[in-house]
């Protein structure tokens, strides 16, 4: 069967360029969605587990900030059928619940120990003018001193990442909130949060359902356009033949580059750079007990506490039970009640990430396949991204 565009993967990002091709005018005929699941949506996708939805890829909201998004999803789930939160994220700091970002909050925390953060970050290499470091551990010490670093941040991402910190790169904290020696000392003066602050500071979640159900009711209005429990198994770069049955004049992968080693005959140099693509898989775990806490998302640091987050679905989804944790899988104990494993949850910016996306990508734009999405181009991406990279991705391809 031959098409205009085959996409790899239902999740946010292949949904949304499915759909926008459409609106574009592209016929039905001549575009085609796979993925291996019974269900549309990737990370993104629900299940009900005690009476309640859980989030099968950890807590995803729909952040409130991209217009253009909200009225491309809203033609799915309606406005009407989501409610509106304020974002309360929190750390488990010495048995305490601070506010994130920790380094905005400090002073939530005693006197005392406001005093050796605040001691600790005026000693800091981006306070004291010295280089910025090329190293993640250095970076993290240089920017928010020595007691952050230690408390927290070094903590949290080993148990998040579990490998080797030294393997993790620079470019990408930026991204992180920028709050300056200024900024925390005004906050403690003042006891409130100062500086830029992270997103989702509003979001959406639906009303009755999920998160998942915007993403099942944009699988579903594709119809046959879409084929679910349809794994890839071979492609053929020279046709652009996917399963010996659908041949594409483009292909557009949002799938992990990792699985196409196993179903494409790549060359030695771009299977390396393949290789090099680093990522993190996390089991989600359900706890019936209810935790007292107002927050939607709680970050725990300690090392002897396998899991790295905790959501609290009971406060943003009405009449819910317990709760849900995300871990690590090589941190992971004994499966205990409801469990989800996701191999890829979280692609890894390590140091050699960058050149290695690049090669891969170069190279499939050779034969006509563009990235796209979190795996496409190993990129986390939150689902709003995800759909605003979807739609940049479908005007292109136009």
């Amino acid at each position: 069967m031959n098409i205009r565009y085959l996409i790899l993967g239902a999740g946010p990002t292949g949904l949304s360029i499915a759909h926008a091709l459409l609106s574009y005018g592209v016929a039905r005929d001549e575009l085609i969605v796979l993925d291996r699941e019974s269900t549309p949506g990737g990370l993104c996708r629900s299940q009900d587990v005690d009476g309640s939805p859980i989030d099968i890829g950890g807590g995803h909201f729909l952040d409130v900030r991209r217009k253009e998004v909200l009225s491309f999803l809203f033609r799915f789930l309606p406005r009407d059928e989501w409610n509106e939160y304020d974002r309360k994220a929190t750390i488990l700091i010495n048995g305490k619940e601070i506010d994130h970002p920790l380094e905005a909050n400090i002073w939530q925390l005693s006197i005392d120990e406001q005093v050796q953060y605040l001691e600790a970050i005026a000693e800091s290499g981006s306070v004291c003018g010295l280089p910025m470091p090329e190293t993640f551990v250095e970076w993290i010490y240089w920017k928010l001193g020595e007691r952050i670093a230690n408390n927290y941040m070094l903590p949290y991402n080993q148990k998040m990442w579990s490998l080797t910190l030294e393997q993790i790169g620079t470019y990408w904290l930026d991204k992180l909130p920028d709050v300056s020696f200024k900024d925390m000392l005004h906050s403690c003066l003042e006891r409130r949060p100062f500086g830029i602050l992270p997103a989702h500071g509003h979001f959406l979640y639906p009303k009755r359902y999920g998160y998942g159900e915007v993403w099942r009711r944009m699988g579903e209005a594709l119809g046959k356009t879409l084929v679910l429990n349809c794994p890839v198994s071979r492609i053929d770069l020279n046709s652009l033949t996917v399963n010996g049955l659908w041949t594409a004049d483009r292909i557009v992968n949002t799938i992990p580059w990792t699985e196409w080693l196993r179903t494409a005959d790549i060359p030695p140099n771009i299977s390396s750079a393949v290789n090099l693509l680093k990522y993190a898989s996390i089991d989600i775990d359900y706890k019936a007990e209810h935790l007292q806490s107002k927050a939607h998302w709680i970050y725990e640091p300690r090392s002897d506490i396998s899991y790295h987050r905790m959501l609290l679905r009971a406060n943003f989804f009405r009449g819910a039970k317990g709760y849900w944790t995300e871990t690590n899988v090589t941190r992971s104990g004994k499966e205990d009640g409801f469990r989800h494993r996701n191999k890829y949850a979280y692609p890894i910016n390590t140091v050699s990430k960058p050149t290695a996306i690049k090669s891969v990508l170069e190279w499939a734009r050779g034969f006509g396949i563009i990235g796209a999405g979190r795996w496409g181009t190993w990129e986390h991406m939150n689902s709003d991204v995800a759909v605003n990279e979807g739609m940049r991705v479908a005007k292109e391809l136009i």
